[in-house]
């Protein structure tokens, strides 16, 4: 009698303890997909055209927000089916524990975050935790990982926007020129350039191509 109560209250005192491990997982989550997904480099390419367009608020912040998510469960769609099958699933029928389902879940996150990382990113970050020389990037912990997965997803998100902002910047130059010439130095050249930029990008169908180029620059 004695051992079914101790095992009673043990089982009873797990409880709690469970429900706030689900809680803290459910808290977590949103940075997880944000610093361990696709989301970064895809959300800052949308803001870069957006910005090199000229129109600060157009699109809005949750239609590129949303585009961007949606997106980002493209490009992770492998990593998320893996993540369900090793993990989730197996969790959810009760033959995992919490510790093993939580490094059965990071490892997909793991891969895909290694095949987009450099490995000077993820020295550097070593270096900063403190960690011995020489450790290779598939042993190096999360604390580590993740700092130099969105580094290098900031540097390529970046990169690929330069590239988007040279067209703009050249129909801009050529405006000002253009209007500089002709002696209309009180026009802003905002005003003519704004609607050459949106032909040429609605021409060459803009947002197809950016969205169909940002996702391809994955590994």
């Amino acid at each position: 009698m004695d051992d079914l109560l101790r095992i009673a209250g043990h089982a009873h005192s797990s409880v709690p303890l469970d429900v706030l491990a689900a809680l803290t997982l459910l808290s977590v989550a949103p940075f997880v997909l944000v610093l361990c997904t696709s989301f970064v480099r895809i959300v800052v390419v949308l803001s870069l055209v957006r910005s090199a367009i000229g129109a600060a608020t157009l699109p809005p912040n949750a239609v590129l927000t949303g585009l961007a998510l949606i997106l980002t469960f493209v490009v992770m769609s492998p990593t998320f089916e893996a993540l369900q099958r090793d993990a989730i699933r197996p969790y959810a029928a009760g033959t995992l524990t919490q510790s093993a389902f939580l490094d059965r879940a990071s490892r997909p996150l793991r891969s895909f975050m290694l095949r987009q990382t450099k490995a000077r990113d993820v020295a550097v970050f070593a270096r900063l935790a403190r960690r011995a020389d020489g450790e290779p990037a598939q042993e190096a912990p999360l604390t580590v990982l993740i700092p130099a997965f969105v580094v290098g997803e900031l540097r390529s998100a970046f990169a690929i926007g330069v590239a988007l902002y040279l067209p703009f910047v050249a129909i801009d130059l050529a405006v000002a020129a253009i209007l500089m010439g002709l002696g209309m130095v009180m026009l802003s050249p905002p005003v003519i350039s704004l609607p050459c930029k949106l032909l040429l990008f609605v021409m060459v169908d803009g947002w197809a191509l950016v969205c169909q180029g940002v996702v391809q620059s994955f590994r």
